[in-house]
């Protein structure tokens, strides 16, 4: 087995299993956040987190299968490190950078559900 098949197998298996945690991270705990924006509507708030758990499944798992090429040989140990540290770390960075926006979105629709809230109705001002 040659280098690059090395470096394709821990790529994937290192970036899917990243990918699998953070999500299941981002699901259990954003479902909170969810039921607060949706106004205790757990049905919806379950429905919503699911269908963000989907999109970004297939987000980064479809960014790692698309960045697996490789263009360069790789001729020793100490390639595949450097590469895998290289690409790993990409995929780090993204899913980073996708963890604090889901934080962003979940606050400000937090953040607005919250003035909605506080927002009297029209009855209410008669």
């Amino acid at each position: 087995m040659n280098y690059i098949i090395i470096t394709y197998c821990f790529y994937i298996v290192i970036s899917i299993s990243l990918t699998i945690w953070v999500a299941k991270t981002l699901f259990k705990n954003g479902k909170v956040f969810l039921i607060d924006i949706f106004h205790g509507n757990k049905e919806l708030a379950d429905s919503v987190n699911n269908l963000l758990l989907v999109g970004f499944y297939l987000i980064n798992i479809g960014y790692a299968v698309y960045t697996l090429r490789e263009a360069y040989p790789i001729n020793n140990v100490q390639e595949v490190i450097e590469r895998l540290s290289f690409k790993v770390g990409l995929i780090i960075l993204i899913l980073g950078f996708m963890h604090f926006f889901n934080l962003y979105v979940f606050f400000s629709l937090r953040k607005k559900a919250l003035a909605f809230k506080k927002t009297p109705t029209t009855e209410e001002t008669k």
